[in-house]
């Protein structure tokens, strides 16, 4: 039998290790409840496995530093890979200890690790919460460290990410500047 409240709760026992207290609260911890938060708000009725993938998608995301991998583009992307991977096994765990299948919890890894976007709507799901969390909690102390110009090349990449009713939600629930919303539209 499974467990959801137990799956949950394991993530969020995982994440209260996070040494980030800066906004009163384990950050760890704190963005999974966002991203569940956010996910029963935009997709009600999504499922089991997708409702774990939103909580657990940076969980432990502390443990590895990016200071641990190279400088630049190349070291970046290496990094956010063993993260979703990190992310997608200790998620999978927690989910096979909450009696979860191996079916399930291969899914939940699927979509943290982003595989299918754009082509599986689980993954398409969890990406638009993704982009939906960085716009209302993290988007404005992020863009007062970049330059404008750097912030719209990020903006566009979110928008990309997003399908188009994610985009078109955007626009109906955030006032952002002209040049910044233009990105959003089709």
């Amino acid at each position: 039998m499974t467990d959801l409240a137990a799956a949950l709760a394991a993530i969020d026992a995982a994440n209260a290790d996070d040494p980030d207290t800066s906004e009163g609260a384990p950050a760890a911890q704190l963005y999974g409840q966002r991203m569940t938060e956010e996910l029963m708000r935009l997709f009600p009725d999504a499922s089991e496995t997708l409702q774990i993938a939103a909580r657990g998608q940076h969980i432990e995301r502390w443990t590895l530093k990016r200071a641990d991998y190279p400088h630049g583009r190349e070291g970046y992307l290496t990094w956010r890979r063993d993260l979703a991977r990190h992310h997608a096994e200790r998620v999978g765990e927690i989910m096979r200890q909450s009696g979860y299948s191996e079916d399930d919890a291969d899914a939940a890894g699927r979509m943290i690790r982003k595989e299918g976007i754009k082509r599986n709507e689980d993954v398409q799901m969890l990406e638009d919460v993704i982009c939906f969390v960085f716009l209302k909690w993290y988007f404005a102390p992020f863009s007062e460290t970049q330059d404008p110009e750097k912030m719209q090349r990020i903006v566009t990449k979110t928008a990309r990410k997003m399908s188009q009713q994610g985009r078109e939600r955007v626009l109906l629930e955030f006032d952002l500047p002209d040049d910044l919303a233009a990105a959003f539209k089709p």
